[in-house]
């Protein structure tokens, strides 16, 4: 596992990051994006799926549980677990069928435990004054290393 810090000044920094991000994913896996409610998920998604290609709204699918963006090559599917029950409701809505799809983008993924599958990577943001503190962790081969990921951004 690798490990880097750094700050996004604004939302539009927080974009960037998405967008560095999807450049680099693979074609499947899991990311857990890790933060307090505002701090700021949801903006990266936005600017990963921009990047992705996709140009309609982007909201977070806390009352769906999932949005599928499956036009997209390869699929990305975000879940939001903030208002989930318990994780094995995750089976029962389809969670086998999006791992094997595309990328899962998992905001409050400890919600999921237990089921979902592990990150190979893991984004946390805090609010810092008008912008987000970052820290990247890559668990897997199949994504550069924290520090290039951050660097993508600078």
């Amino acid at each position: 596992m690798t490990r880097a810090r750094g700050h996004l000044v604004d939302e539009a920094a927080t974009e960037a990051l998405g967008a560095a991000l999807h450049r680099h994913q693979p074609a499947s896996g899991c990311v857990h994006l890790i933060g307090d409610l505002g701090a700021g998920k949801t903006t990266l998604v936005r600017g990963w799926l921009r990047a992705a290609g996709h140009a309609g709204a982007v909201r977070s699918p806390t009352y769906t549980l999932v949005e599928p963006y499956a036009l997209i090559d390869p699929p990305i599917f975000h879940l939001d677990l903030y208002r989930l029950a318990d994780a094995e409701e995750l089976e029962f809505i389809g969670l086998r069928d999006w791992v094997d799809a595309g990328l899962l983008l998992v905001e409050w993924p400890a919600r999921g435990a237990g089921v979902l599958p592990p990150p190979g990577l893991s984004v946390s943001l805090a609010a810092a004054g008008p912008g987000r503190d970052v820290t990247v962790e890559s668990h897997s081969r199949d994504w550069p290393t924290a520090m290039q990921l951050i660097q993508a951004i600078e």
